[in-house]
C-alpha cells in the first residue's frame, strides 16, 4: 500500500470513529457548546454533523500544504456528501418511513466513503479560477446553517425528531 493510500485509509478510520463519537457526545455531556458539533435530536438534518465535521477535519488535514489536491475538492466533497445524506435520509426516513439502525449505519459509512473518494474526481474541477473560494463559501454556509438550525430548527420534516422525543436542546438553559 503506498504512503498516500495508507494516509487516506487511516484518515477515513479516524473520521468514521469521530462521527461515531459525535453521535453520542451530546447525550453524554449535554451543553450548548457540544450541541454545535453533535446531534441534539434524531433528525435527518442534525445527523449532517456526523459527516460534515469529520469531512471538514479531513479537508483541513489532508488538503493542507502545497502538495496534493488542496482543500477545495475536500470542501466540495463535504458539501455534496451532506446534500446526498439529506436526500437519502429524507427518502428513507420520511418518505419510506424506515427505522432500521443497520440501514442508517450503512448509509453513514457509504456516504463517508464517497466523501473520501469524491475529492479525486472533483480535483480537475477545482483548477478553475474561483473554485477554491466558492468551495470555502459553500462549506462555510453549510456550517453556518448547521449551527443556526441547531438553535432554531424550523417546523419541517428534515428537522423533526424522528425518535419521538422532545426537542432536547430546548431543555437546556442557555
Amino acid at each position: 500500500m503506498e504512503k498516500s493510500t495508507k494516509k487516506l485509509f487511516f484518515a477515513y478510520l479516524a473520521a468514521a470513529g469521530l462521527g461515531a463519537l459525535l453521535h453520542f457526545l451530546y447525550s453524554w455531556l449535554p451543553n450548548p457548546a457540544l450541541a454545535l458539533v453533535s446531534p441534539v435530536r434524531e433528525s435527518v438534518w442534525e445527523h449532517l454533523k456526523l459527516l460534515y465535521f469529520p469531512l471538514l477535519g479531513a479537508a483541513l488535514l489532508l488538503g493542507r500544504g502545497g502538495s496534493g489536491m488542496g482543500r477545495a475538492p475536500w470542501l466540495l466533497s463535504a458539501v455534496f456528501t451532506c446534500a446526498a445524506m439529506l436526500a437519502a435520509g429524507y427518502l428513507y426516513h420520511i418518505v419510506l418511513r424506515g427505522e432500521s439502525l443497520y440501514v442508517d449505519l450503512a448509509l453513514y459509512f457509504a456516504l463517508l466513503t464517497v466523501g473520501f473518494l469524491l475529492p479525486r474526481l472533483l480535483w480537475p474541477l477545482c483548477e478553475w479560477p474561483g473554485t477554491d473560494r466558492a468551495a470555502a463559501f459553500l462549506a462555510a454556509l453549510l456550517g453556518a446553517l448547521i449551527v443556526w438550525f441547531t438553535f432554531f430548527p424550523p417546523e419541517a420534516a428534515l428537522f423533526a425528531d424522528l425518535s419521538g422525543a422532545v426537542r432536547t436542546f430546548l431543555r437546556i438553559p442557555v
